[in-house]
């Protein structure tokens, strides 16, 4: 190519973007206030509230998303999406007509089924219904004037409704105006009609080829196989920390050296299958909100109730509220009736320690001490199950829709060894190895909870024991991502296998 034609070429890409530039600007002008407020709200699932609050200008909204690989000159589809809700007449400038745009959203929306209902009751509730929710719920709220989509944004971010929780809402309706609750029943329809497609694709996935199960925001394909850790990659990073032999345990391609599996099975058969207990923080006194928790959660809750566990899941916990959970856990009376014990947490974290709502660092090890043999003598000889999403080491920037659940750059060294009691019986799954982080996405949950649940719903009908399970969700953690990794790190003490049986009922 000569240089006449780079230059030429060159010249052209220059004008593109200054022509999409322009188109951009042209929206902007036709923007309100109001309409402003309304592409905030649609935005916060892909930009950061920080970010959102000091935009003043749909400029401002339309170079985060740009920043964020949301919106370009070749790819102009999101934004097309959000002025078909809130400035239909605008798309022109981006050629596209509002039948168009309606016609690609089944296959290609980023926006969630949830926020549209906000954003559609939003626009319906007036101003008499607003003052009618508002005077209801005076001592819960701010003193400031709210429109009816800051209330709506309030309720959210305060925890008091999310995608799976609307009976705030539904309360609030019902005494006020009941006709919305069409609107709900609405959406529950549609939530669980877009579930079960999501859990037929699951289903339709092969258990020999869990790379096909990737929830990634990063690109396609063949960019998520650029830069994947080989296996001697892994295997360096597992044999340099003690407790990891079960991370190594029934590789693709095995590696030497790890110790067997037990041959003996814990008892499955007393009267339940035991406790699982969620900790979800989401919201924090002074850290940033982890977006994305929620699926986690969700995810914990329905595939251990479907092994048969009695769900408890907590949200935003204090260090103080953790105690108390702690100690009702550790001396609970129905233990002695129980297989197991499993505890989850999903939190901020640094190594070796994860954080409370109200910020405080507690030591994983301080959680798991509660359940010894000696402390919680009613669990003696039964499996204890840890699984902690939260990073282990400095926070890393990401790009896209992908968060590090790290806080800052100030490590702490407490022995790999104190996050699992000396006694047998324990397992500890950490997200990620010490000293990294772990990645979330901000709307499909963090990428090794969701590939847990994933191979524990394909994998427990195939008997498989839990060690079995985690070493294909490492396999499956490490391969995901382009230019940022993760291996999870199972630590334990377990002398046999634990294999949950079969549900009766499928997967819901």
């Amino acid at each position: 190519m000569s240089s006449q034609d780079q230059s030429w070429i060159s010249s052209s890409d220059d004008n593109g973007r200054e022509n999409f530039r322009r188109k951009l600007l042209i929206i902007d002008s036709n923007l309100g206030e109001k309409e402003v407020e309304q592409l905030k709200f649609l935005c916060q699932d892909f930009v950061s509230y920080r970010k959102l609050e000091g935009s003043s200008s749909a400029s401002d909204i339309f170079n985060h998303l740009i920043a964020e690989e949301l919106l370009s000159e070749k790819d102009t589809f999101f934004l097309a999406e959000l002025l078909c809700a809130v400035k239909p007449s605008l798309l022109k400038h981006l050629n596209y007509t509002k039948e168009q745009v309606k016609s690609l959203l089944p296959t290609q929306k980023k926006v969630s089924l949830f926020r549209y209902l906000l954003y559609e009751l939003s626009e319906s509730i007036d101003s008499e219904m607003l003052k009618s929710m508002i005077f209801l719920l005076k001592d819960t709220l701010p003193n400031a004037k709210m429109t009816s989509l800051s209330f709506l944004g309030h309720l959210e971010k305060q925890a008091k409704i999310d995608a799976d929780n609307l009976t705030l809402l539904e309360k609030l309706f019902t005494q006020v105006v009941p006709c919305f609750l069409r609107k709900i029943e609405k959406y529950k329809r549609e939530k669980e009609a877009e579930q079960s497609k999501l859990r037929a694709s699951e289903v339709a996935v092969p258990a020999s080829a869990p790379e096909e199960y990737v929830v990634e925001a990063t690109g396609g394909k063949e960019d998520q196989e650029e830069g994947i850790l080989r296996s001697s990659d892994i295997e360096q990073i597992l044999q340099a920390l003690p407790f990891c032999n079960s991370a190594v345990l029934k590789f693709r391609h095995g590696f030497p050296g790890a110790l067997p599996l037990p041959k003996e099975v814990y008892r499955m058969d007393h009267k339940f299958r035991g406790y699982c207990v969620i900790i979800n923080n989401h919201n924090f006194t002074t850290l940033t909100e982890r977006q994305g928790t929620n699926k986690d959660a969700e995810s914990l809750k329905d595939v251990f109730k479907w092994l048969g566990f009695y769900v408890d899941k907590q949200d935003d916990v204090t260090k103080a509220q953790l105690e108390e959970i702690l100690q009702k856990y550790k001396s609970h009376p129905d233990h002695a009736e129980g297989d197991c014990f499993v505890f989850c947490v999903l939190s901020h974290g640094e190594f070796g320690a994860v954080y409370s709502s109200d910020a405080i660092l507690i030591p994983i090890q301080e959680i798991t001490s509660h359940f010894t043999a000696l402390q919680c003598p009613g669990l003696l000889n039964k499996p204890k199950l840890f699984f902690i999403q939260a990073c282990q080491g400095e926070e890393i920037q990401s790009s896209v829709s992908i968060e590090a659940d790290a806080i800052n750059s100030e490590p702490i060294h407490p022995s790999l060894q104190d996050t699992v009691p000396i006694e047998a019986d324990f397992l500890v799954g950490m997200a990620t190895v010490p000293g990294y982080v772990s990645f979330r996405h901000k709307t499909e949950g963090s990428w090794y909870i969701q590939s847990l649940c994933y191979h524990l719903r394909n994998l427990v009908p195939r008997q498989e024991d839990i060690l079995s399970i985690l070493t294909v969700v490492n396999n499956d953690v490490s391969q995901r991502g382009v230019k940022k990794k993760q291996i999870p790190r199972p630590a334990y003490t377990l002398r046999k296998k634990v294999i949950f049986p079969v549900p009766s009922e499928s997967f819901h």
